[in-house]
């Protein structure tokens, strides 16, 4: 059966909180905002029911299913639509994941993602973040299939490895989405054009879902959700402020550069 080409996409840029159930609550009032506007596929950002944190992983964190992912399992039945729930600090026996869940039009949970490269930086006099202090790294790629597409599932850092997008593409996306929260030092030099050279690679969308800036917060992000086409061009992006972007995803587009721009068929491995 030929699959549809088109269909609304939503980033939800929501402002978090330290209080888990507001959080939860405001996330899950976005989407329903967002599908009341044409939506089909929304997505929430990384982290979006804690502050972000290695001191607040422990504190915040969840078994799956648990409270944050029954809200939205009952959010994406609802609204009859695609739910892709950014991230959460997810507990499973000793250890702990920062795992993107995602839900169909039937609330049903169709695929679990769980960050595989960890946050661990040091830039000196700008930042030092060690999600693996706290955090156990996924080793495993996560898709879902909607009735348009196959779409890939990464989380912030993630989107600095070119080969994990190119194993999506290989297993058949045309959509990847990377909750996220870039910070204001690599925010600047690198958030869109990572997003645009993994789109740029692969020849297909890409989405980047940040959270909205927090001056106050402890990590305070860049916000700027993003989503690219094919072409590489920046189709939909925000500022730094809680809002949704939209955007009209077009799959003939990735046909189109595919043919017109041919790089995989020719490509050697070295």
């Amino acid at each position: 059966i030929a699959k549809m080409s088109k269909f609304k996409l939503a980033l939800v840029q929501l402002a978090v909180c330290a209080d888990k159930t507001s959080n939860i609550v405001r996330a899950c009032q976005k989407v329903r905002e967002a599908v009341s506007h044409g939506a089909e596929v929304v997505v929430l950002p990384e982290c979006f029911n804690c502050p972000y944190g290695t001191k607040y992983f422990p504190e915040y964190a969840e078994a799956i299913p648990g409270e944050t992912t029954k809200a939205l399992a009952e959010t994406a039945k609802e609204c009859h639509a695609y739910l892709v729930g950014g991230s959460i600090p997810e507990r499973d026996g000793n250890k702990l994941y920062n795992t993107c869940t995602v839900f169909d039009r039937s609330g049903q949970m169709v695929s679990k993602y769980r960050k595989t490269h960890l946050f661990d930086i040091d830039i000196p006099g700008k930042i030092t973040f060690k999600e693996s202090e706290v955090l156990t790294p996924g080793d495993e790629l996560a898709t879902f299939e909607t009735e348009w597409c196959t779409v890939g599932l990464g989380i912030c850092f993630d989107m600095r490895f070119p080969a994990l997008a190119a194993a999506y593409a290989r297993r058949g996306c045309k959509l990847l989405c990377y909750p996220g929260a870039f910070n204001m030092t690599t925010g600047p030099l690198h958030w869109e054009l990572l997003l645009r050279g993994r789109a740029l690679d692969n020849q297909l969308y890409a989405a980047a879902i940040s959270v909205a800036r927090d001056e106050k917060s402890s990590y305070v992000a860049w916000g700027h959700s993003t989503v690219v086409d094919p072409w590489a061009k920046v189709i939909a992006k925000a500022d730094e402020s809680e809002t949704i972007i939209y955007s009209d995803i077009d799959l003939s587009e990735v046909e189109a550069v595919r043919s017109q721009i041919p790089t995989k068929p020719v490509e050697k491995v070295f």
